[in-house]
């Protein structure tokens, strides 16, 4: 290993890495397989990408282009050097509108493409699921489609010209003109002629067959377009420097024909039938996506009768013309026997549905007895045959004892399923490799492919002999051997390959360490809490846009070991032992979960649930258990215990607090970065003001509603809990606030004091349960705390009162939804920018925030990401500079771009914190924008 860094380094090459944190983070893409890289490159420039590749091959040392990492396959893990483009080769160079083309760097995203492409009224036209993430590159290597490539083809039949450079070093700008002359490209010509009748039968049969090399492309008929043949071949020919793609006008209006069947089976059946239309896209879902899908919570447009849905979308040149088509697919499919059928126009609902097909698989691996794997992932058929098909496979499933749930692109016979292999258990990869022998026979005899978007990887290269000819099998070889005679790209796939139950990553002998959460959703265990993680890598897309949380410090530094799959993915070799070796006291364990700011947005936005905010506790307890902690740990981390401390001489503190020297000696004695403030406390409590008024409540007194007087609120927003009770009385109710301390133990779990923790937790459990077993409503007013009682307390607390406190403490928005007869003040004319506190968009639900904020009648603006600040995360020494990018990312814009007089909404008091820190914007809680009236203060 050190001999090829050394000699990469030597080749100029600036970004290797043989870290073992590297080497984890890489060792596995979003398949069943794990294989550890000798060192990982992420090369600047494409003459760094040219250097690597002589390197391997000056070294004999294999090399695997990465992509995105998001092979299902196991296409993209290799035992030498892992490249990742997508880390700096990652721009658009060129649009051509005229010839409606681009040309693009191997790592550009596909949604960067698309972007650029969009602004000239053109579109890359396959587009999977994984679009916001996955790179052309990427797709090129698998030949990717996607749910429309019924209307737009494959990868492969929109590459105008690729720019390669092979592991003998031939570097090939693709199509040649002319004449072939000797060498590589006349040899393939003569290889290929040798065996035209093979080809020609066994090539190429239907549009989804991906399987093996696309060796039709290579036909004298088809202009032997060696470009087109490269496409799909999986990184095992020729490393891809840059691409030309073709663009195709980008249709202006879309409508959907949604179609219900009695079962998925029937929908299958149907499919055949509509292709007649002018169909753009045809995805099959199955109504257990659909139910795991509401069950996260998740809002689900309404779906016509049925259990089985076929989406189709077709298009138009205006709304009208679309939806026309769309009618005309739903009378046929109607005739044709559906249950029910639907055509939906409106952009947003077309939106909310596709997303239930792009993120219901992710949730439906969570949905069986046992987590869902991909070692079958995306078969295809013939149309024709896909009924048939289906059938045969859930029969075949049965037989296993074995369960999935189907869905894909039925239009083009592709099929994606997770199954939930037994692979922990004993003899688990033995039910592995018979059932996908059995599959593939399956598969075969129905005429169609092992894969039909995704590659063959580790996954299936084994059993292209059960599809495909002894002489067509011996063709790919002599293939691979003219392209690359050392083996050295991405060795182990298509030829030569390893066996599919070989390196499988759960079948290793994983070590279940010591901890202290429950891990209720994980039957107990860390080992399935960290393999929650499937690889897909939503966390390392840009997602705030639409709303999404996470992951922002990943935002921040474009850095794989800060994404939620990074860190995940060093959490899986921790329980593996082989590479990270010192458990959560490891340091690679240390480093990948330093920038982890604790949102709790992968708990909602990672399709699989990752909860990577509680794994980081946990790590954190580990790591100190008996331990001297850091500075800010005692004092952040008790930041409650000191404030209800000093909340009696707070305006003394504050004065105190305000002088220049005391405050720097304050701040170095407590590890805060030198270049914070140091908000003041409230001169008054929440719970202080509470007795003076007589509002201290006991359980049993008869209250409609009590305000918990959580420690942020009580001790330094007491502002806004005066308002939330104003704001409630003047609904009619009656207010009380909770007179006992009462500390969800935030800043402990944050900062892994979980012993702690456990002990403040159980204590607010017995002051605020009386209140919840009478009936009567708790509200929380500090997102992160409501957001600690319901799901940590949860964790650390096997105590069942636990459960029903999370069950009955709620936002104010929440409580004021169920007072009947309250109408919010008239706001209209009021702008609003608002982002979310990340706990209250991640745990606690902001939907009712939103209502609520409609019918005021304001213009809102909402705003994804995290504010940036997360606690005691932004104010610890060494993370200021990470704090500050994530609030440029997306709050500090939309405050930038707000007009005169805009209020900002901020319930978490970190989030008001931040930007009175770095924006100089007061900001307000829901409670004091509505008992403003309707004149709200503090704008700007």
């Amino acid at each position: 290993m050190t001999d090829v860094l050394a000699a990469l380094r030597r080749a100029g090459v600036t970004d290797a890495d043989g870290s073992p944190l590297a080497r984890a983070m890489y060792s596995t893409d979003a398949s069943l397989y794990r294989v550890v890289p000798q060192a990982v490159v992420r090369p600047r420039h494409v003459d760094e990408l040219v250097a690597t590749v002589e390197v391997a091959r000056e070294t004999a040392t294999p090399l695997t282009m990465r992509g995105a990492g998001t092979s299902i396959a196991g296409n993209a893990v290799g035992p030498g050097i892992v490249v990742d483009t997508a880390r700096h080769l990652d721009r658009v160079l060129e649009v051509d509108p005229e010839a409606a083309t681009a040309t693009v760097q191997p790592g550009t995203v596909h949604a960067t493409l698309q972007r650029a492409a969009r602004s000239h009224g053109l579109r890359f036209g396959p587009d999977p699921s994984t679009h916001t993430r996955c790179t052309i590159g990427g797709m090129i290597g698998n030949n990717a489609c996607g749910s429309r490539a019924l209307g737009y083809g494959r990868t492969s039949d929109n590459v105008v010209g690729l720019d390669v450079l092979t592991a003998a070093g031939d570097r090939m700008r693709l199509p040649v003109g002319g004449a072939r002359s000797p060498g590589l490209l006349a040899d393939l010509d003569a290889l290929v002629g040798e065996h035209l009748a093979t080809v020609r039968t066994e090539s190429g049969r239907f549009a989804r067959q991906v399987s093996g090399y696309s060796l039709e492309h290579l036909l004298p008929e088809h202009d032997r377009d060696v470009a087109r043949f490269l496409v799909g071949s999986e990184g095992t020919l020729a490393v891809v420097l840059g691409a030309t793609v073709r663009l195709v006008a980008d249709a202006p209006h879309r409508a959907l024909a949604v179609l219900g069947y009695a079962t998925m089976f029937e929908a299958a059946d149907a499919v055949p039938g509509l292709l007649g239309h002018p169909l753009v896209a045809c995805e099959g879902l199955d109504a257990r996506i659909v139910d795991v899908v509401r069950a996260a919570g998740r809002r689900v447009p309404d779906l016509p009768r049925g259990a089985g849905w076929l989406f189709a979308e077709v298009t138009g040149s205006s709304r009208a013309e679309a939806e026309a088509a769309a009618d005309a697919v739903a009378r046929d499919a109607d005739a044709a026997g559906a249950v029910d059928v639907r055509v939906v126009g409106g952009a947003a609902e077309q939106a909310a549905l596709w997303r239930i097909r792009e993120d219901g698989a992710g949730l439906a691996a969570r949905s069986l007895d046992r987590q869902a794997q991909s070692g079958w992932e995306d078969a295809a058929v013939p149309p024709g045959r896909l009924g048939g098909y289906l059938r045969d496979f859930d029969a075949l499933l049965r037989e296993f004892g074995l369960d999935g749930v189907p869905y894909g692109h039925f239009g083009d016979g592709c099929v994606h399923v997770r199954i939930d292999f037994p692979l922990r258990e004993p003899g688990g990869p033995g039910v592995l490799r018979r059932f996908v022998e059995a599959a593939a026979d399956l598969t075969a005899g129905h005429g169609g492919s092992l894969s039909g978007e995704h590659g063959d990887g580790r996954a299936r290269s084994e059993l292209l002999s059960r599809m495909y000819s002894p002489e067509l099998v011996s063709l790919f070889g002599a293939v691979k051997h003219l392209f690359d005679p050392g083996d050295l790209l991405n060795p182990g796939v298509l030829v030569a390959p390893r066996p599919v139950d070989a390196d499988l990553r759960l079948a290793a002998r994983l070590h279940e360490p010591r901890h202290l959460l429950r891990l209720v959703h994980d039957r107990g265990s860390v080992v399935e809490a960290v393999h929650r993680c499937t690889g897909v890598g939503k966390c390392v897309a840009d997602n705030t846009g639409a709303g999404g949380v996470m992951c922002p410090s990943y935002q921040a530094t474009r850095e794989e070991k800060d994404s939620t799959r990074g860190r995940a993915r060093v959490l899986q070799e921790m329980v593996n032992g082989g590479v990270v070796r010192d458990g959560w006291r490891s340091p690679e364990v240390h480093e990948a979960l330093d920038l982890c700011l604790a949102c709790k947005g992968c708990a909602s936005d990672c399709p699989t649930g990752v909860d990577m905010a509680s794994y980081k506790a946990e790590a954190l307890h580990q790591r100190y258990r008996r331990r001297l902690r850091p500075r800010s740990h005692y004092a952040l981390g008790q930041l409650p215990r000191w404030a209800r401390l000093t909340q009696p001489v707070a305006p003394l503190a504050n004065r105190v607090m305000g002088l220049g020297a005391v405050q720097r000696l304050a701040k170095a004695a407590a590890g805060i970065d030198a270049r914070r403030s140091v908000p003041p406390f409230a001169p008054q409590s929440l719970r202080g003001w509470a007795r003076r008024g007589s509002r201290v409540v006991r359980p049993g007194h008869g209250y409609d509603v009590v305000v918990w007087a959580d420690s942020f609120t009580d001790s330094f927003a007491s502002s806004s809990g005066r308002a939330a009770v104003a704001v409630l009385e003047s609904a009619g109710l009656r207010v009380g606030v909770v007179g006992e301390p009462a500390c969800c133990g935030l800043t402990w779990v944050s900062t892994g004091q979980l012993d702690a923790a456990r002990r403040i937790l159980r204590r607010t459990v017995e002051v605020l349960h009386p209140y919840v077993a009478a009936g009567v409503p708790v509200v929380g007013l500090e997102p992160s705390c409501l957001a600690t009682l319901r799901s940590d307390a949860v964790e650390l607390l096997g105590d069942p009162r636990a459960a029903e406190v999370a069950a009955g403490v709620r936002s104010l928005a929440e409580t004021l939804a169920g007072v009947p007869g309250w109408a919010p003040p008239d706001l209209t004319g009021t702008e609003i920018v608002v982002q979310p506190h990340c706990h209250h968009a991640s745990v606690v639900g902001w939907a009712p925030d939103a209502a609520l904020l409609e019918r005021t009648g304001a213009r809102v603006t909402r705003v994804g990401g995290c504010c940036g600040l997360a606690g005691n995360f932004g104010v610890e020494r060494g993370h200021y500079e990470v704090s500050v990018r994530v609030f440029e990312h997306d709050l500090a814009p939309a405050v930038r771009a707000a007009g005169a007089g805009t209020v900002v909404l901020a319930d978490g008091f970190s989030c008001r914190t931040q930007l009175a820190d770095l924006a100089g914007v007061p900001a307000l809680h829901l409670a004091e924008l509505l008992a403003g009236g309707g004149r709200p203060p503090g704008s700007f």
